[in-house]
């Protein structure tokens, strides 16, 4: 009997040690990539002030900053949980039939706790510098913005579903989390100067709840969970060719099992 491509998970799946280690994982290793992210930026206010830290060499930093730390971040919890690191990703799998809702659920608390709890950590290691977070740029309206989400987090979540997910990928399995570090840089160069290019409800959410920064918030969420929501039907009901999808609930996920 063919299995069904949504499940909701199974009863022991929110009490098995496997999920805890699949939570705890999304957790620290959504802590490092904030914390790192985040602190590049107000590192850079730090030394020159916003208007500076703002110019393009502030800019390319960030981008390299942003990259480095979640290269290391997805590589570091990609055979445990997915590497997912970010709500949208997870939504985006979500919707493609590549997660459970119990699953999901987990991780997006495990998301969201980890970047609240390092937008504190920094917070308290910077001296009580405030979280600068995301906000839409003077002259760029919100739609834009909104548009500019959705853009940069597909190409995102499609990069993850082609480099870590399919299972037609061949050898790319490898390098996932170098190709998905490269778009998560090239995708802040292109629109940190108009939306900040969060991509990451998670990214967006833990700084501004630190920092009490909320001016346009809502962007950060409905833009990537759409664009996530449009990579992961597009990839899995277009390009992945039919294959029953694997539900974990009693391993570790591994890459190819998001």
């Amino acid at each position: 009997m063919p299995q069904r491509r949504y499940a909701i998970g199974r009863a022991d799946e929110a009490t098995h040690p496997d999920s805890a280690r699949a939570t705890l994982s999304e957790f620290l290793s959504t802590f490092v990539f904030v914390f790192a992210a985040e602190g590049s930026v107000l590192a850079l206010d730090r030394m020159y002030g916003r208007d500076h830290a703002l110019g393009g060499a502030g800019l390319l930093l960030v981008a390299l900053a942003h990259a480095l730390s979640f290269f290391a971040a997805v590589a570091s919890s990609l055979n445990v949980s997915g590497g997912h690191l970010n709500p949208a990703v997870t939504f985006g799998t979500l919707v493609a039939g590549r997660v459970s809702v119990v699953r999901a659920l987990y991780y997006w608390v495990a998301q969201l706790l980890g970047a609240v709890v390092a937008s504190l950590l920094l917070r308290l290691a910077t001296d009580g510098m405030r979280p600068i977070g995301f906000s839409v740029a003077t002259g760029v309206g919100n739609l834009n913005a909104l548009l500019m989400e959705i853009i940069l987090t597909f190409g995102l979540v499609y990069t993850v579903f082609a480099t870590a997910i399919d299972h037609k990928r061949g050898t790319l399995g490898t390098i996932a989390p170098l190709a998905i570090a490269f778009i998560l840089g090239a995708n802040i160069l292109v629109g940190g100067p108009f939306s900040g290019a969060a991509m990451n409800p998670a990214r967006a959410f833990g700084p501004a709840l630190v920092g009490w920064r909320w001016n346009n918030h809502w962007v950060y969420w409905l833009g990537p969970f759409i664009g996530a929501a449009i990579a992961g039907l597009i990839y899995e009901f277009g390009i992945i060719q039919p294959e029953a999808p694997v539900h974990t609930h009693h391993q570790p996920l591994a890459p190819e099992d998001y």
